[in-house]
């Protein structure tokens, strides 16, 4: 999973850097132009700079092998940033809310070049968005996900952002509040936002049981091995990029221990091989077609 880890940190940090130049452009130009939607936008990619800076961290410290203190590694500390960049939207969204409902009271009209920095920031943050969304997916990465939406809300608040500064230009004498209405509105979008994901984000941490999909797979390529009969009881858990599985093997109940257990090791390295998102498996070998024994009722 090393490549893996290389390549979030590879997006995390253009992310950065792509979002420090934006961020830089529509404070500046906002603040020239007289445009408190443009001032907002900015400080919400103001936002994606940190943001982007607690993924690369996140994914930094993820990397380090399991001790004897962590025997599951350090993955969930991948997951935390990802609950941190939502909590960073949240906090960006209420101080973009209240900047903007400050500058209700003022008539200027704002200039026409307010637009360009808005329209590049669209732009740059399609390529973002698509190519975070389809990585940070593709390596089963929250943070990089996480990350994914925060450049995609810079679309939706530049797209926001410009329909208020054109109200605003189109008639001044009707639409002079419309930029500063933008600018909250803006503020309200990124909110919304860093609440989905903290609760995407918390529910690996609660340890959510994987889709469907993800679980067929698991139990398709465990009971292709020889000797396994059954699969009983799955689970699995997000431990960062990876998953670590639980199951329950059903072998011939004739079977020595040593055969039943070799068929275990052969179990959990055909999930290790051929599912390359799976950290580790623990193998509880069961005899097959035997009933449970009944349950002893609580005293």
């Amino acid at each position: 999973m090393g490549r893996n880890q290389d390549l979030g940190k590879r997006m995390a940090a253009i992310g950065m850097l792509a979002s420090g130049m934006l961020a830089v452009s529509k404070i500046a130009v906002g603040l020239m132009a007289g445009s408190t939607s443009v001032v907002a936008d900015g400080f919400e990619s103001a936002s994606d700079v940190v943001a982007s800076g607690v993924v690369l961290l996140g994914l930094i410290l993820a990397a380090k092998p399991a001790d004897a203190d962590h025997p599951y590694g350090h993955g969930r500390i991948e997951t935390l940033t990802g609950l941190g960049v939502g909590m960073i939207l949240g906090g960006a969204g209420v101080g973009i809310c209240m900047h903007a409902l400050g500058r209700l009271g003022q008539t200027h009209t704002p200039a026409a070049y307010a637009f360009w920095p808005l329209l590049a920031s669209i732009v740059v943050k399609s390529f973002l968005s698509g190519f975070k969304f389809h990585y940070g997916r593709k390596i089963r990465s929250d943070s990089l996900v996480a990350d994914a939406w925060n450049d995609a809300v810079d679309i939706l608040s530049g797209s926001t952002a410009a329909a208020a500064l054109g109200l605003t230009l189109y008639d001044p004498s009707r639409f002079l509040a419309a930029d500063h209405y933008g600018g909250f509105a803006i503020g309200l979008i990124v909110i919304f936002l860093g609440i989905r994901v903290v609760y995407e984000t918390a529910l690996h941490l609660m340890d959510t049981m994987p889709d469907p999909e993800t679980m067929r797979l698991i139990r398709e390529a465990a009971a292709r091995v020889p000797g396994a009969l059954g699969i009983e009881k799955c689970y699995a858990r997000k431990t960062g990029l990876q998953y670590h599985v639980d199951l329950h093997l059903e072998v011939d109940p004739g079977m020595t221990v040593r055969d039943s257990h070799r068929i275990a090791s052969r179990v959990r390295d055909e999930l290790k091989t051929k599912l390359d998102w799976v950290a580790d498996v623990l193998v509880h070998v069961e005899p097959h077609g035997e009933l449970a024994p009944p349950k002893v009722p609580a005293e």
